[in-house]
């Protein structure tokens, strides 16, 4: 069984990467092959809409840049845990860019009737935010569960740290490195259940 973690945070290291670390962790420990993705390293161009004109055989991408390592690692897939931190009420940057990028498996799946995406894989998603905002979280899972739809990712869990600001503040809250420990433990395990 494979796991694979989306890091859709700018800093490395940071509050957003050590809690999928932590994830991480509790998947290998249930016996998961663990896989991390950091979107900031990665050549990834915005979404340019060109599918609407030029959709290719495979009903992926026609640009040519890393979204296809992730378009593969996600196929390969059998759990996806997403982690992203809030930036103005919603996701980062980096983690829009890509899921705005699989508007090509939109396409593909709604309006050209190509299952690009088949089978059903199971999702969760982590984040982390300086505020407590929860119509923050709110946003931010609802764009999430939009995409897992796309992928045919069923979202069940969730982790969601407020209040950590500065990078490795969530060090300074064991109780949400526990929760996401313990998220990556039991996606690993319903899976295998299954």
């Amino acid at each position: 069984m494979k796991v694979l973690g989306i890091m859709g945070s700018p800093r490395n290291e940071g509050n957003t990467d050590v809690l999928l670390d932590k994830a991480l962790e509790g998947a290998g420990a249930s016996g998961a092959e663990t896989e991390k993705i950091v979107i900031n390293d990665l050549d990834i161009s915005p979404c340019q809409e060109v599918e609407y004109e030029n959709v290719n055989e495979a009903g992926l991408s026609v640009v040519d840049d890393d979204m296809h390592l992730i378009f593969r690692k996600v196929r390969e897939a059998d759990v996806l845990i997403l982690a992203s931190p809030t930036f103005f009420g919603s996701l980062s940057t980096q983690t829009k860019m890509m899921i705005d990028r699989f508007q090509c498996v939109w396409l593909a799946k709604n309006i050209f009737n190509k299952g690009i995406f088949t089978g059903e894989k199971r999702g969760a998603f982590i984040c982390a935010q300086a505020t407590g905002r929860e119509d923050f979280f709110d946003n931010a899972k609802s764009i999430v569960k939009h995409f897992f739809a796309t992928i045919g990712v069923k979202y069940q869990e969730e982790v969601f740290c407020p209040g950590v600001d500065k990078k490795g503040s969530v060090l300074e809250k064991p109780e949400f490195l526990e929760k996401a420990y313990k998220l990556g433990r039991k996606m690993a395990i319903l899976t295998k259940e299954e």
